[in-house]
């Protein structure tokens, strides 16, 4: 007998009596599956009323009684010897279950079990067309080149659309006007607009996440076209300003340097200020 076991048997039980179960029920029962425990195992033992009541948070000698009796007369304990009165302690054993009442539980389990692999497993689908999906705009942008046929080009305005939500996808600052940005996209010629396009994601990385109120508007950034300079993630940025700009010197050149130090020093006209 061990407590996994026990355990087994009473949610086998509970899992098939779910109108028989009330949270008190299974709250006694570890009780005296812990103290069995502590006692090691013995194969009876005193449990003290009072002292299951305090540790359960139960009010009511009759509430606490009434389930007891209830575990007895479904077999998970055994009344040995009852108690005198609510002060003395009644004598009980827990039941050797070898077998689980029924496999139901069991069955559900699995049953449950499947069902989250599934849901996992289309969930993961789920991402995975997503993120195809969030890659089609590129595969739309580049598709608008004057080689492609007439039937497959993009129009200015979904071009515009595709970019302006790229654009904020990862530029975390208030929209602005949309009239005025499309009209600089208009502007541009098809290479630009896809290179403009691109580089929104290393643009928007120059500055970390809350200072992104420092990057400049859409409109700015297509009309001075900033999608043409070099984009440096801000992280790098830090990284070089917090490395030294001097080297300190070798032991050898700092030897070097004391010795002509020293052979100056012999020099009367030698100053040591200056030097």
């Amino acid at each position: 007998m061990n407590g996994y076991e026990l355990s087994r048997s009473w949610f086998d039980f509970s899992f098939n009596n779910p109108e028989l179960i009330k949270p008190t029920h299974t709250a006694i029962y570890f009780f005296a599956i812990e103290h069995c425990n502590r006692l090691g195992w013995k194969e009876k033992f005193g449990l003290p009323t009072t002292m299951a009541k305090e540790a359960l948070g139960i009010k009511s000698y009759n509430t606490y009684i009434n389930a007891l009796h209830d575990l007895v007369d479904w077999g998970f304990i055994i009344m040995v010897e009852k108690s005198k009165n609510q002060h003395s302690a009644n004598i009980v054993a827990l039941s050797n279950f070898n077998k689980a009442h029924d496999k139901a539980l069991d069955k559900a389990m699995i049953k449950h079990a499947t069902k989250q692999r599934e849901s996992t497993s289309e969930s993961n689908c789920t991402i995975d067309k997503q993120l195809t999906k969030n890659k089609e705009p590129i595969k739309q942008l580049t598709m608008a080149t004057p080689d492609n046929n007439a039937s497959s080009l993009k129009t200015p305005k979904e071009t515009f659309e595709l970019f302006w939500n790229h654009w904020f996808t990862f530029v975390k600052h208030k929209k602005e006007k949309k009239e005025p940005t499309f009209k600089k996209w208009k502007a541009l010629s098809i290479e630009e607009q896809r290179k403009a396009y691109v580089q929104a994601e290393p643009y928007s990385q120059t500055k970390g996440p809350g200072d992104h109120k420092f990057l400049c508007i859409a409109r700015t950034y297509l009309n001075d076209k900033l999608f043409n300079d070099e984009m440096t993630p801000d992280s790098e940025i830090e990284q070089s300003s917090s490395s030294p700009t001097h080297k300190l010197p070798t032991p050898e050149a700092r030897k070097a340097f004391e010795a002509k130090l020293a052979e100056a020093r012999l020099n009367p006209q030698f100053n040591e200020a200056r030097w």
